[in-house]
């Protein structure tokens, strides 16, 4: 067994498993140090720059034994992580970062190296950036469809169940009358959820420029969170993301439609049920939010993409 130094756990990391684990994320943030070092050994991997981490996962730029330029991805299994490795191991390299290795026991991913230091946030132009996730949707949800991840009707349908005490936590009632059409949308569209895996997770941040020495398509999927429905479940992330572009034009309730319409035309999405489903998604995280995080109010952003969709669909 080679020896390797012990990887410093970044404090950012440290606490954002804290927010959303508690105690039963101190486990694996205790272990981390001894999975890096085993899946150096296993995998035959020398350390190659520095470490960088999201919210949930360390990423330590490495090395092959061939000298490939590779990236292992450490993050606990949990029922956000769990489809990852499945859902690239079914786009192989096509629209989305390649699967080199995978450890299911652990959570552990060799991945192909990106840039990280050029994702499509970098782009000045939000709409040539929003051109670019809608053009990766398309290639993505052309993808093989694997059995063993979730359904959106399944996820849809355990939703509509938690709406009701969830409404009562709003403060606002305009709020509260929001989220009520939000599941009023979705309960129209839950007869014909879709077959397609999506990503679910496609922002401007999870878009990265390929490593300059590897000859790769221009821009590639990382991070997905997959589910299998329909497509109009995928937009919510680019519309939000990049707010203060949104707010610069002076018109939030037309730029937030610009962004939907080019996405929408691009993917050959039917409006009406697109914007149904982005309601729903606007549920979810309201869910999310209000259940998990204490809030008491919708996000401003997604409370804009409400009124703006539903005033235009």
């Amino acid at each position: 067994m080679t020896a390797h130094p012990a990887i410093a756990i970044p404090y950012a990391l440290v606490a954002w498993h804290s927010k959303y684990f508690g105690d039963a994320g101190r486990p694996w943030i205790v272990a981390l140090p001894a999975l890096a070092a085993d899946c150096m050994d296993r995998w035959q991997l020398r350390p190659d720059g520095p470490l960088t981490h999201g919210c949930v996962a360390l990423i330590l730029p490495v090395r092959r034994v061939d000298g490939t330029a590779a990236a292992l991805k450490l993050q606990p299994v949990t029922d956000q992580t769990v489809g990852e490795p499945i859902a690239l191991r079914s786009w192989d390299g096509h629209g989305a970062v390649r699967l080199l290795e995978h450890d299911p026991d652990s959570g552990a991913m060799l991945l192909e190296r990106l840039d990280p230091d050029c994702p499509l946030s970098t782009v000045p132009d939000d709409l040539a950036a929003i051109r670019v996730i809608a053009e990766l949707l398309v290639r993505l949800e052309a993808g093989p469809v694997p059995a063993e991840l979730p359904q959106l009707a399944d996820i849809a349908a355990a939703m509509l169940d938690r709406v009701p005490p969830a409404v009562a936590l709003l403060v606002d009632p305009a709020e509260r009358r929001l989220l009520d059409a939000c599941a009023a949308a979705v309960r129209e569209l839950l007869t014909e959820p879709g077959d397609r895996l999506l990503h679910w997770d496609l922002h401007y941040d999870n878009v990265l420029a390929p490593n300059s020495s590897a000859p790769r398509e221009p821009w590639l999927a990382i991070d997905p969170k997959p589910v299998i429905g329909d497509p109009g479940f995928e937009l919510l992330p680019a519309l939000w993301n990049r707010w203060p572009d949104v707010v610069a034009t002076g018109d939030v309730p037309a730029a937030v439609c610009r962004r939907f319409d080019l996405m929408t035309e691009i993917m050959g999405l039917q409006r009406d049920r697109a914007a149904g489903w982005t309601l729903g998604r606007v549920m979810q995280t309201a869910l999310w939010d209000l259940e998990r995080f204490g809030e008491r109010a919708l996000h401003p952003a997604h409370r804009a993409i409400v009124e703006a969709l539903r005033h235009r669909y």
